[in-house]
């Protein structure tokens, strides 16, 4: 990596800390700049935009996401525990990085023109984690549905693309409820007892039954 890489990466490691410490609001070339020890103006050699710096900082979060993801699934032999493991790591990113997470997810940043001639758009960091995740849903449904052609010709259900995405935005839906405490309380009188990895155990599997189906013996 030569100096101009170096000093890029440097900025945004400094931009990734400010999120996760501090929140995205904080998060300027200014103060980037000066948490860097460089000058004022540098960072605008490689990001002449405060979107331009945002969006960067995002992508690195996708990168991390997806590398929890190929750590998550590595011990997962089957399709359905593969999506488990990704459920599991998905949530739990979005709880224990939070800044990080809902500014990954920022329409102003996934909708947004490239930011810079040789950066790609935000949103395309996306396409890589949705394509597996529909690629898992997809196997799931092909081994239900060759398990139920004995019983007879079955009605055909949406396409696994369509049920991916309803199946990642209950998971973004409760990540997000349970990182406001609005989960907890709505499970306290059905469930009982303090609110934790129990209860969220709970909660998976009833996502993915919802999406895929209860698992069969």
């Amino acid at each position: 990596m030569n100096d101009e890489s170096s000093l890029r990466e440097r900025l945004i490691d400094v931009g990734v800390d400010l999120v996760l410490t501090e929140g995205s609001a904080s998060v300027g070339l200014r103060e980037i700049a000066r948490r860097a020890g460089v000058s004022h103006g540098a960072p605008r050699r490689y990001f002449p935009t405060h979107h331009a710096l945002l969006s960067a900082i995002g992508r690195r979060g996708f990168e991390d996401l997806a590398a929890m993801f190929e750590a998550a699934v590595a011990g997962a032999t089957t399709p359905r525990g593969q999506l488990e493991a990704l459920a599991r790591a998905y949530v739990g990113y979005a709880l224990e990085r939070r800044g990080m997470f809902e500014l990954m997810w920022r329409h102003d940043l996934l909708d947004g023109a490239a930011q810079a001639s040789d950066q790609p758009r935000l949103r395309e960091s996306t396409l890589p984690l949705f394509g597996h995740f529909t690629g898992l849903v997809a196997r799931c449904l092909s081994e239900r549905e060759a398990a139920r052609s004995a019983d007879g010709p079955n009605e055909a259900g949406p396409p696994p693309a369509v049920t991916a995405a309803a199946l990642w935005s209950n998971l973004h839906g409760m990540a997000q409820l349970w990182a406001w405490g609005s989960l907890q309380l709505a499970l306290a009188p059905p469930l009982g007892g303090e609110p934790g990895d129990d209860q969220r155990d709970r909660l998976f599997a009833a996502v993915l039954d919802a999406h895929l189906g209860p698992v069969t013996s």
